[in-house]
């Protein structure tokens, strides 16, 4: 009986040994493909379909970025003097040309020059990305180098154009060539390495989501210093103190050109978000649109209680002024505070056109009270409003409004300054009666409406004030501030 059992246990035996060999075995493979699939989710973080629809999405955004211009370039000559039209074009078409070489050679790499000191870091001249940069291992599979360019040159230019509404009608044109061409080149993207470029105030938690400070606020000081050493247009502000309306050339042009700044918008702030994440970049969208919306019907009823008359170009910048004060925290808002950034900001612009022109500081298209004023309070709201709301981040925030103001009044004087020491900033008296069309062009926009002949173009039909343009702060209004 004994020795007819023994088979069986040996059996049994090695029936259990196989069994748990088998089990030992499933474990261990299991093991080896979790550990194999971890290894290629690291390897390959983002499929290939992603890739291509995040790059696709920011080569988009890039795009709405550049039609800013155009935007930029008709909001500018329908608030100015019809006299001045192609000068302001002329300026417009420069500053994105140039913006986008010097931006290329210099700018890029200025502003993202990798591991530095946190306050100046220089990469080199020039774009030369490596084999990598062209795949999903660039910016966490986010986009391609350059993408990445692309994208980013279409801001640097926009710094820019921020003065040159500002100085608009009196600056000659060569200085503020030159001017527009370092401010590009290397004042924007040195101040932007600061936060973007991961300098010392991103260390300190400073946040700006797309640009209330680093674009809108940067360029706004340096349009404060332009308009400011420039002084007023001729007959501006009277001896006794009273504000002179200068009336618009082509209100339907603003307008066209506010809509396009809108359309825009969505670009500039969805595309910071750097992937085409569905929720993220939503969100971002709504909350410019609602800001927008907002500070359209801020700037309304606040300058309609003003003048009491329901004011275009106040509105329309009111619509601007919402979009600037959205642009730092967008990704961080819901619905009420998105609306209360821009409502605020809507109000706002009002009452800091009314400041400044009693400071006698001549702003042509609002661009200071628009880009500056609420480009800081859009920074501040950060602290106040949304995610990352808080003492500390609002302290921060301030930290970093009077660091890039600090840095760009002193360099904008400098580079002011010495033009005005050097060359001239200014056209003279006659020159700016004439308009700037047919002094510095030697020709019109709308020459089927002058009756004159001048430099063998056509001179203005009317001087001086008379003819029909548009400042930001309606006749209107002006009347009744000056009163």
């Amino acid at each position: 009986m004994h020795l007819m059992t023994k088979p069986k246990e040996k059996r049994w035996d090695t029936m259990k040994t196989w069994k748990r060999l088998a089990e030992i075995g499933f474990l261990t493979a299991m093991f080896v493909a979790l550990g194999s699939g971890v290894a290629m989710a690291e390897e390959e973080a983002i499929s290939p379909a992603m890739f291509t629809v995040n790059n696709l999405w920011l080569m988009i955004a890039a795009g709405l970025v550049f039609i800013m211009h155009l935007g930029f370039a008709t909001l500018e000559s329908g608030l100015t003097q019809a006299k001045n039209t192609t000068n302001i074009l002329f300026k417009n078409t420069f500053i994105v040309s140039v913006g986008v070489l010097t931006y290329a050679l210099v700018g890029f790499n200025l502003m993202y020059p990798g591991d530095f000191n946190g306050f100046f870091g220089f990469a080199g001249f020039g774009l030369f990305p490596g084999a990598e940069d062209q795949t999903a291992a660039y910016a966490d599979g986010g986009y391609t180098y350059w993408t990445d360019f692309l994208f980013q040159a279409m801001f640097a230019a926009t710094c820019a154009t921020i003065v040159s509404g500002a100085v608009a009608e009196r600056v000659k044109l060569s200085a503020f060539m030159i001017f527009a061409t370092v401010f590009v080149a290397v004042i924007y993207p040195w101040l932007g390495s600061w936060k973007w470029g991961g300098g010392w105030l991103d260390a300190r938690g400073f946040y700006d989501f797309a640009g209330s400070t680093l674009v809108h606020s940067v360029g706004g000081w340096g349009a404060l210093v332009g308009a400011w050493m420039l002084g007023p247009r001729l007959g501006k502000y009277t001896k006794d103190g009273r504000i002179n309306p200068i009336p618009g050339s082509n209100l339907p042009m603003a307008t066209i050109g506010v809509f396009l700044l809108w359309l825009g918008w969505f670009g500039f702030n969805g595309g910071s978000v750097l992937n085409a994440d569905a929720a993220l970049v939503s969100l971002t969208l709504v909350t410019t649109c609602l800001a927008a919306s907002a500070g359209a019907l801020g700037a309304m009823f606040t300058s309609w209680a003003v003048s009491k008359k329901p004011d275009l170009s106040t509105t329309l910048n009111g619509i601007l002024a919402g979009l600037v004060g959205i642009t730092a925290g967008a990704d961080q808002m819901a619905m009420t505070s998105s609306i209360l950034i821009g409502l605020i900001a809507g109000v706002i612009v009002v009452y800091s056109v009314i400041f400044f022109d009693k400071m006698k500081i001549d702003d042509p298209v609002g661009a200071i009270s628009v880009h500056l004023v609420c480009g800081i309070w859009g920074t501040l709201a950060v602290g106040i409003f949304g995610e990352m709301a808080g003492m500390q981040q609002l302290i921060t925030q301030a930290i970093g409004v009077a660091a890039y103001g600090a840095a760009t009044v002193v360099l904008a004087v400098i580079i002011f300054g010495t033009l005005k020491a050097t060359m001239g900033i200014r056209v003279d008296e006659d020159e700016e009666r004439e308009g700037l069309d047919a002094c510095e062009h030697g020709m019109h926009a709308y020459p089927d409406f002058r009756t004159s002949s001048f430099g063998g173009g056509h001179a203005p039909a009317m001087m001086g004030g008379g003819s029909a343009s548009r400042s930001v702060a309606s006749p209107a209004t002006e009347r009744a501030l000056s009163s």
